[in-house]
């Protein structure tokens, strides 16, 4: 006796091979995506250091620093981070640090327009989910730990 075959249940595992295929490339755009906009502001903070130094000690209240320490760490973040995230290493602290780092800028800057409220938010999710499920196949944490282990056995 045969069996019938279901052509959607073949439609959706070609539907899946082809998702799973594509997983490592969107798990890269977005960790281009979401550092490239924290890397622009710490390269605008750089690139204009007495600006910066006005905004941290006028607009930003930042708890617990001085102004002047919260500058040089804010831009540090903002440029050394997302170099790791893009990379894939260290990501996933990379990708939390850079959470709650997004969570410290909107709350110290009450001024914070609705439509940049809407960026940190679409930001901390993407963080998020990079910080707990991982960055992809594609990235040198992957490449390493699969070195370790062939060296391993």
């Amino acid at each position: 006796m045969k069996v019938a075959v279901n052509p959607v249940f073949h439609a959706w595992q070609y539907v899946a091979k082809v998702l799973d295929w594509l997983a490592p490339l969107a798990f890269l755009l977005l960790r281009v995506w979401v550092a490239w906009a924290f890397f622009k502001s710490g390269y605008l903070k750089i690139t204009s250091w007495d600006t910066t130094l006005y905004l941290f000690e006028n607009e930003y209240a930042v708890p617990l620093l001085s102004p002047l320490y919260a500058a040089y760490l804010g831009t540090f973040i903002e440029l050394v981070m997302p170099v790791l995230l893009v990379i894939g290493l260290l990501a996933r602290p990379a990708a939390l640090l850079l959470f709650m780092f997004n969570i410290m800028a909107v709350i110290s800057y009450p001024d914070l327009d609705p439509a940049a409220a809407t960026d940190h938010q679409a930001w901390g999710v993407v963080l998020l989910l990079l910080a707990t499920a991982g960055v992809g196949r594609w990235s040198c944490d992957q490449w390493s730990s699969r070195r370790i282990k062939a060296f391993a056995i």
